[in-house]
């Protein structure tokens, strides 16, 4: 009986060095991030592609998601996937591959459920602070993805703070 006193006393201390109460944090709007989707799959239709872009927010998930008219359906998934790997690192899904084929240690980021580490992934940031993140799936290869989800961005930069 004293241990699981004890025990029950230990789960509900509070943990030191821990923040107690309610935690404020930002994200992305819905009206935002539909903008920033719909400026992704502008850009790429400009340049002739059919994609589809993703936003999702800051916990990654879904905000927004617009597919291009005969944009292939695997382009949802690699969109949301994109988006979702890029808030969930902080960091554009091209740099996360290249750190992937450069450094062993971070080989098995792959393996991660939901993760496409391919490029077209790009966290969306106020200061320093990701607030969510945009994707996109379908050009011809991840740079052009990556071009098409900096329009998205650029349409709503000046709005973010």
């Amino acid at each position: 009986m004293r241990r699981l006193f004890l025990s029950a006393s230990l789960a509900l201390a509070p943990v030191p060095g821990l923040a107690q109460g309610v935690v404020t944090e930002r994200n992305i709007s819905a009206g935002l991030a539909a903008e920033a989707a719909a400026a992704a799959v502008e850009a790429c239709a400009g340049r002739g592609f059919r994609v589809s872009a993703a936003v999702v927010d800051r916990s990654g998930v879904l905000k927004a998601l617009l597919r291009a008219d005969g944009a292939g359906p695997h382009t949802v998934y690699s969109a949301q996937a994109k988006a979702y790997t890029a808030v969930s690192m902080r960091a554009n899904t091209s740099q996360i591959l290249e750190t992937v084929r450069t450094n062993p240690g971070a080989a098995r980021l792959v393996d991660i459920q939901g993760f496409l580490i391919v490029g077209g992934g790009m966290p969306i940031r106020v200061g320093d602070e990701v607030v969510g993140a945009i994707g996109v799936g379908g050009s011809p290869g991840g740079h052009l993805d990556d071009q098409c989800a900096e329009a998205g961005i650029a349409r709503i930069r000046e709005r973010l703070g």
